[in-house]
């Protein structure tokens, strides 16, 4: 399944993409779309999608790796703490135990918890090193001055298979002026 899915509060961005235009010049996020996993008066966090690291998953956590999603790797999350590892999944029941929802059916996975009890709730589940962190209103800044595309999350893009293809295939699927977009990322 793939459609979008809808931001749970008004106002917060929590649960979709902000998606790098060609203004944002700054190599950790050319080409990147993020995932926001929180968002608010205090700032935003999200975690880079498409940017998977060498290491294997099972290297790290071991009593997690059967249940990450192809490519098993720690992905690069952002440049911020890059020794904090999250861990997004999404969830094929309410409310599983070690599991806290983001949006939907997507939500963070706590780490601490027993892979065997919270494992056989999930649909998929990507490891990331670091993050990437706004301060208060730096996010907002950042997309009027044209740095983002905030566009809605797919629910199988952070499990995305291909993640070189991500920002590609979400601007794609957009439509419009982004499909030329994503062939040339100049343009917009």
């Amino acid at each position: 399944m793939t459609g979008p899915v809808e931001p749970l509060q008004s106002g917060s961005l929590a649960g979709r993409l902000v998606v790098a235009t060609a203004s944002l010049v700054d190599p950790t996020f050319h080409l990147t779309a993020a995932l926001l996993l929180e968002h608010g008066e205090h700032g935003a966090l999200g975690v880079v999608l498409n940017r998977p690291s060498e290491i294997p998953v099972d290297q790290v956590l071991p009593d997690w790796s059967c249940a990450v999603s192809e490519p098993r790797v720690v992905f690069h999350g952002g440049p911020v703490q890059p020794n904090t590892v999250i861990a997004v999944a999404r969830s094929s029941v309410e409310a599983p135990s070690g599991w806290q929802r983001v949006l939907g059916s997507l939500g963070v996975v706590d780490l601490d918890a027993d892979p065997a009890i919270v494992t056989p709730d999930m649909a998929g589940l990507r490891v990331f090193a670091g993050y990437a962190g706004w301060a208060a209103g730096q996010l907002e800044a950042e997309i009027s001055r044209g740095a983002w595309f905030v566009l809605d999350a797919g629910h199988d893009d952070p499990f995305c298979r291909d993640p070189d293809e991500l920002w590609r295939g979400v601007l794609r699927r957009q439509g419009g002026l982004f499909t030329t977009v994503s062939t040339n990322p100049t343009l917009n």
